[in-house]
């Protein structure tokens, strides 16, 4: 068989070896899934491929030939282009400079500005973005808005090795189509692809081949219908993982109650109630409104009306930054870890504390106790089996899915009494995955109320008592269990688009 692109015996370590002596082929065509937890060498491997790093030792063929690049431009020149899962792009730069940053149009070195609105907005309708203005500053887009266009600035250059990393991870079901759509021309055109993902059921529908990585070694390559998705999971993580996560649970008294919440333009009407031992979930599509709500009940952002009632008060709680909502109990996961919730530079110490920096960690003066803290910080790294060396470990250096779970330590050493988590499995592996689902249901067990937003509807299903489904900044309708279906929640997440009615 004629190889598009192969690796033989690639190694590469670290502190540890990441990966171990990786055979790795791609053929014309083909989509090539890679698979496995975080830490197994997944995006490593990738990153490589793509010139950002070098392997320890083992060698790379392109069509047959050599290829060793030093720098990601030395293999885009080469014809190979990656779609990273963290995001790459410049804040202060509006869509079409971020597409075309390498290539801007120009004459003189003025920049030809019509030229480059017309690539931008061809480069945007590939991921059904269209009607996004291109000479808006990326700042003022959502996570998954700026997830397609970093697929957007992917796909608009010719290559003949696509790489997607975890393209996925903030979409919603109908922007996944549409990218997979785009995917099915690619592969028309003899163009390879290598795809990251950890929703296995889009690797079940996209995927030709399948490569499980596990510790840095390839256990794995399986052709399309050959395969079990349990048996794919068992060869992940070693081991067959219990996959039941919603339990009925007493649901006790009001611990929110929303009325008539707006932060234009976004949130537009929303009003709904969260009782004690009860996970809500926020269904609806990317524009609906769902994280700005979170953000406005939480402080983060300023809303023009509305009242939040926190317990069993009826007086309106005063929430006008994140503090007061700290301070009432109200605990917010960011759905970007990254730049809203962590401190990447610290420790994980730090980062599991910052929320809680009471009594308890403060010596006689008012210093902070940093043997307390590091004994504290421990307990929630043994806890929630978070992978770090020891709690001085920094946030940077570690895996999505454990940056994820010391996000989770900090609130829930806080003690919220409810928790409000957007999109908490975003980008992080199914071991990781069902953790956090258990963690979520262990404190509503526990009497809390627990928030849950979700671009993946089947995890809003799973673990879900009611799910509210938001469309175009207005609360469409609450379904509870006995009653959704996946038929029902997608016609209300449509309803003021004017592509539906809500099912009654």
């Amino acid at each position: 068989m004629s190889f598009l692109f192969q690796t033989e015996k690639l190694s590469k370590a670290y502190a540890g070896p990441v990966l171990r002596d990786v055979d790795f082929t791609l053929c014309p065509g083909e989509v090539h899934a890679l698979v496995g937890e975080n830490g197994a060498g997944k995006s490593t491997l990738c990153q490589i491929v793509a010139g950002i790093r070098q392997p320890d030792s083992g060698r790379m063929l392109l069509e047959g030939k050599p290829f060793a690049p030093l720098t990601r431009k030395d293999a885009e020149a080469s014809g190979i282009r990656i779609v990273l899962q963290e995001l790459n792009l410049i804040e202060t730069l509006t869509i079409a400079e971020n597409l075309f940053l390498e290539q801007l149009p120009n004459r003189a070195g003025w920049i030809k500005n019509a030229a480059l609105e017309k690539a931008a907005t061809q480069a945007l309708t590939m991921v059904g973005m269209q009607r996004l203005p291109p000479g808006i500053l990326v700042s003022r887009l959502g996570i998954g808005q700026k997830q397609l266009v970093e697929i957007a600035a992917g796909m608009s250059h010719r290559c003949r090795v696509l790489i997607l990393d975890e393209p996925t991870a903030a979409l919603t079901a109908i922007d996944t189509e549409r990218l997979f759509e785009r995917i099915q021309h690619f592969k028309a055109e003899k163009v390879g692809i290598i795809f990251i993902s950890h929703h296995l059921e889009e690797v079940e529908a996209i995927a030709d081949r399948v490569s499980v990585l596990r510790d840095g070694e390839l256990v794995a390559c399986l052709h399309q219908g050959e395969y079990q998705l349990d048996e794919v999971i068992r060869l992940m993580v070693g081991r067959k993982l219990d996959q039941s996560f919603h339990a009925k649970r007493a649901i006790g008294k009001r611990v929110l109650r929303v009325e008539g919440l707006q932060a234009p333009p976004a949130v537009r009407e929303v009003s709904f109630d969260l009782s004690e031992g009860e996970i809500l979930g926020f269904a609806g599509l990317m524009g609906s409104g769902r994280t700005e709500t979170v953000r406005a009940i939480f402080g983060a952002d300023q809303r023009a009306a509305g009242k939040i009632y926190v317990g069993q008060s009826n007086a309106p709680a005063r929430i006008e930054r994140p503090s007061d909502a700290v301070r009432l109990g109200i605990g917010l996961l960011t759905e970007d870890r990254k730049t809203q919730g962590l401190l990447l530079p610290k420790p994980a110490r730090v980062n599991i504390t910052l929320a809680n920096l009471g009594s308890e960690l403060l010596r006689f003066g008012g210093w902070l106790d940093r043997d307390k803290e590091a004994s504290i910080s421990a307990k929630w790294v043994q806890r929630l089996d978070i992978k770090v060396r020891n709690v001085e470990q920094t946030a940077v250096s570690l895996s999505g899915g454990n940056q994820q779970k010391l996000l989770l330590a900090r609130w829930l050493y806080r003690d919220c009494k409810v928790l409000i988590c957007d999109e908490p499995t975003r980008g992080i592996d199914v071991g990781a995955k069902f953790e956090i689902y258990r963690f979520l249901n262990s404190l509503a067990e526990a009497g809390k109320g627990v928030i849950v937003i979700s671009s993946d509807l089947k995890e809003l299903l799973q673990i879900c008592d009611r799910i509210a489904v938001l469309s175009a900044g207005k609360l469409a309708k609450i379904f509870r269990r006995e009653e959704w279906s996946e038929d029902k929640i997608m016609s209300a997440a449509f309803s003021e688009f004017g592509a539906g009615k809500v099912a009654a």
